[in-house]
């Protein structure tokens, strides 16, 4: 699929500290103003220290469909697209709140990754705090959802980590691949060492986000991220729902609504017998930016 073009100024907000920058499709009659988002601008967009610094980008392809149904592309900060994200897809709901497009009570649908999805704002604080939620389907799980090839696996179908040994792992698609290690060890260096290791690991053809997920007494999940495409990451929308999904299909926690905790706060997961998943929480509108001229001129030097 060709790169979209953009618009050089861009919405930004954050979901728990997973922030997202959402950038529009310029209008057909603005001839040559726009910016392609090949994948090298997409890194250099998103970089930290050299660019405006994302965990990737959102691009809303049209403000105004004919249909009602808002269609968008979302891109890692390596430069890769990918399905969906529940935090990016709650950070264009916040977007287009900020643009007049939805408003409190709205339910509304975009396009993303060939599915629509459903979404509702339900309030609105007046320190710019958005609560929505996200209709985020079936979840599917197990080898044949994600098109594993276990050829790549052991007989038992696990990978085998060279220092950790065989890691056992949940499979589960919510749009977009995840595995779900269940363990009591999240901390940044096992998370390190299995998320780099997995997310690449010849099994996935797609590549996979990962999760540790540790069920607490409480009955809380408790999980650390590893996204594709990414790295570590304080939340993750979809990462959330995978391990709520896992916990469920496993049987380590009933059906229903579910608290994830994670690094950057919580999020709440809906999860029915069927998988059907809805996440819910917060998104913060943290402002506008735009691209300086020199620096498109810079990118596009830089080929």
């Amino acid at each position: 699929m060709e790169s979209p073009t953009i618009g050089r100024e861009a919405f930004r907000g954050h979901g728990l500290g997973n922030d997202y920058l959402v950038f529009e499709a310029p209008e057909p009659e603005a001839h040559g103003a726009g910016l392609l988002l090949t994948p090298a601008n997409v890194r250099a967009i998103c970089h930290r220290t050299r660019g405006l610094g994302s965990d990737g980008i959102v691009v809303l392809l049209d403000r105004d469909p004919d249909d009602g149904v808002f269609p968008l592309r979302m891109f890692n900060p390596d430069g890769s697209e990918f399905e969906r994200s529940g935090n990016g897809l709650r950070i264009l709901g916040a977007c287009l709140h900020r643009m007049g497009r939805v408003a409190k009570g709205d339910t509304f649908r975009v396009r993303s990754g060939g599915s629509e999805i459903a979404m509702t704002l339900h309030a609105v604080s007046e320190l710019g705090i958005l609560d929505l939620s996200v209709e985020m389907g079936r979840a599917r799980t197990g080898f044949e959802a994600l098109g594993l090839d276990t050829g790549a696996l052991d007989e038992a179908h696990r990978a085998d980590h060279p220092e950790l040994g065989p890691l056992d792992f949940h499979p589960v698609s919510v749009g977009n691949p995840h595995a779900v290690l269940f363990t009591p060890d999240l901390s940044d260096a096992h998370r390190e060492a299995v998320g780099a290791f997995l997310a690449v690991h010849p099994a996935f053809p797609e590549g996979t986000n990962v999760q540790l997920a540790h069920v607490e007494d409480s009955g809380q999940l408790r999980i650390a991220i590893w996204e594709r495409g990414v790295g570590a990451t304080e939340a993750s929308g979809t990462s959330s729902c995978a391990a709520a999904v896992a916990a469920v299909d496993t049987g380590k926690l009933p059906a229903g609504r579910i608290e994830v905790t994670m690094e950057g706060g919580l999020l709440a997961v809906d999860v029915t017998a069927e998988l059907e998943v809805t996440l819910r929480g917060p998104v913060q509108e943290v402002g506008r930016v735009e691209l300086a001229d020199t620096f498109v001129r810079w990118m596009a030097q830089a080929g």
